[in-house]
Formats: C-alpha cells, structure tokens, sequence
C-alpha cells in the first residue's frame, strides 16, 4: 500500500491524464490508473515519468464511441 502523499500523487496524475476523459469511461480510466499503479509498485514514482506512462496508457485505453 502506498502513503497518503504518494496516492494523492497517483491520483492527481491520473485526473490531469484523463482530463478530457469521460468519468463514465470507466474502462479506459481504469486501464490507465493500472498502469500507473504498476509503475508506482516498481518504484516509479516520478511525476513525469507517472504522466509518461499515463498518457502512454490512455493511447492504449479502450475507449467507448456513440
């Protein structure tokens, strides 16, 4: 598990990722929330390295069209 300040980080990592992201595409914010989990539980714990990794993530992401 990871400290109050390192989940602040993750999480504010992932908010500024998926910015123009829907909060109802849950699928691809959970991929790149797992991908940024993983990378912090290897001990990247960077800020640009996180967002790297995020952004990476989101190309990745599934992501749901109308």
């Amino acid at each position: 598990m990871f400290d109050a300040q390192t989940t602040a980080l993750l999480r504010a990592v992932l908010d500024e990722v998926c910015e123009a992201v829907s909060r109802y595409e849950t699928s691809a914010r959970t991929h790149v929330a797992s991908m940024i989990l993983e990378a912090a539980s290897n001990g990247d714990t960077s800020v640009d390295g996180l967002k790297q990794i995020g952004r990476r993530a989101l190309s990745e992401a599934p992501i749901l069209r109308n």
